[in-house]
């Protein structure tokens, strides 16, 4: 379950009331810090940046870290992007972490692991998409079905969208009429834009009726032609 912000909120407040640090050496006391460091971390925070930290001490459901000498409370929940059951053996590890709350007049610094590594994820994720070209090929399973489309798990955490107007030659009224969900498939990617890959299996089907159509015509073409150079030969030898 998902904590609500008011349980975020009661976290810190109770994690902070209990300051029982183990100091690791080396760390800035915060009474040398002024107003200063706290327009520093406001800056962090506004810009988004990523802090390299190493962790001094471990609170009640958290641990702590120092920015620019002011003291700051990494929640648990905010460690890593899963479960952490254990905050101990993150004493005196270095962690890349943002600023996500600065409250000078609560003296309140709160950062998180956890956006970073979403952060990293998310970068990465875009990078595997753009790396796809349209016209690609690709087989993929079919991840969910709406009434305006299919979505098709490509692997490596891309899913993409089959229209359902791209779904078959034929008028469907549903996906379901065609597809069911965990079908293995094979689909044309049409588009990628903004990070969404637009994905055809009509295009895949509309290559062979192309061809018999072209051969069909071909043979005509003739047939029609010879009749046409008999039709003539035989005109021109009547005589009226």
């Amino acid at each position: 379950m998902s904590e609500s912000m008011a349980d975020f909120e009661k976290e810190i407040d109770e994690s902070l009331k209990t300051l029982n640090v183990v100091e690791n050496e080396g760390e800035a006391p915060e009474e040398e810090t002024g107003f200063n460091a706290w327009d520093k971390v406001q800056q962090y925070l506004e810009d988004g940046t990523v802090l390299s930290l190493k962790i001094g001490g471990i609170v009640n459901k958290g641990v702590i870290v120092y920015v620019d000498g002011l003291r700051g409370f990494i929640p648990a929940s905010h460690l890593e992007i899963g479960y952490v059951e254990d905050t101990n053996p993150y004493l005196g590890k270095t962690v890349e972490a943002k600023v996500i709350t600065a409250d000078p007049e609560k003296n309140r610094l709160v950062l998180s692991v956890k956006e970073v590594l979403y952060d990293k994820k998310r970068a990465e994720k875009e990078q595997r998409i753009n790396a796809i070209e349209a016209g690609a090929v690709l087989t993929g399973k079919v991840e969910s079905l709406m009434p305006y489309g299919a979505f098709i798990d490509l692997g490596d955490d891309i899913s993409g969208l089959v229209h359902i107007s791209q779904i078959a030659q034929k008028r469907i009224e549903s996906p379901a009429e065609v597809l069911k969900i965990g079908q293995e498939v094979n689909v044309k990617v049409l588009k990628v834009e903004n990070g969404k890959i637009s994905l055809s299996m009509k295009a895949l089907e509309e290559v062979a009726p192309e061809e018999d159509t072209n051969g069909e015509e071909t043979v005509s073409y003739k047939d029609e032609g010879d009749a046409t150079t008999g039709l003539g030969a035989l005109l021109a030898g009547l005589k009226l």
